[in-house]
């Protein structure tokens, strides 16, 4: 299905593709599928949007995601999406220095995108992803960062990855790990998120902080049918405090981020599990 996709898309404009499955697709799995309940909820209780809102918004975020993979696939086949960036200097000026930094990114918008757009010519760049995608999105993810300079690194159960993840910071190069979900470890840290205590990975900052490594947020968000715009942020902490201290600073940080680009885009939360105790 996923070869057939990315032929059709070859031909076929994108929004004929995004009318068919906010039309019959979505529906559908707003009625079958728990996620539809997991969103809705993220709507009522988090935002405290009222019941007719949240309904509302539950069917936009399913189309919205609906569109993103649409979006990934049209990638593959050869489309071309406009992108805005805000915040490029920042990643332009750690991509020039000789030490490797740190990208956290989250599961919003279409993070993916940013690996077409956002690359070093000099400093290779390196992405954790979950080790259980199809061999066809590999492979076409392979074809895509052929020549973009990027690496994959898959998380694996033998926790080979954080070997690779130390070895690429060590020779100064970028990695990019997602800070919103656990990840090869059930450690994890418990922050005020959204106005309720949510569980997430104490990896990605007990790295930073170890390897003492600068850090960026890259969020990518739809803007438009065929734009996205991309949001660069440092995140600074104190590298004099303690370790927990830092891990803490880094982490809140890292929320109240992610927070601002939910304000802005509340329809574009693609956690579709339980998120919050």
């Amino acid at each position: 299905m996923h070869k057939w996709l990315i032929f059709l898309l070859k031909f076929v404009n994108v929004r004929l593709l995004y009318i068919f499955s906010s039309v019959f697709v979505i529906p559908i799995c707003l009625i079958v599928n728990k996620s539809s309940r997991i969103i809705y909820k993220y709507f009522r209780e988090r935002l405290r949007y009222n019941v007719f809102k949240s309904f509302w918004k539950t069917y936009i975020n399913h189309c919205l995601f609906g569109q993103s993979v649409i979006d990934k696939f049209a990638m593959y086949a050869g489309k071309k999406f406009k992108i805005e960036i805000e915040g490029y200097e920042y990643f332009d000026f750690l991509a020039k220095q000789k030490e490797g930094f740190i990208q956290l990114s989250s599961h919003i918008g279409n993070y993916e995108i940013a690996g077409y757009s956002l690359v070093a010519k000099d400093k290779p760049f390196n992405a954790l992803l979950f080790f259980g995608e199809k061999e066809s999105v590999m492979t076409n993810r392979n074809k895509m960062f052929a020549s973009t300079n990027i690496k994959m690194i898959p998380v694996r159960s033998d926790i080979g990855h954080l070997f690779e993840i130390n070895a690429a910071l060590l020779n100064g190069e970028i990695v990019s790990i997602p800070a919103d979900r656990i990840w090869g470890s059930n450690k994890n840290i418990y922050i005020d998120f959204l106005g309720a205590k949510a569980k997430f990975p104490i990896g990605p900052f007990y790295i930073a902080t170890m390897k003492e490594v600068n850090v960026l947020t890259v969020h990518v968000m739809k803007i438009a049918t065929t734009k996205y715009k991309i949001y660069i942020t440092p995140l600074q902490y104190d590298k004099t405090i303690s370790r927990k201290e830092q891990i803490n600073e880094l982490a809140d940080k890292y929320i109240k981020e992610l927070e601002r680009i939910l304000k802005l885009y509340p329809t574009q939360w693609y956690n579709f599990f339980k998120f919050w105790e």
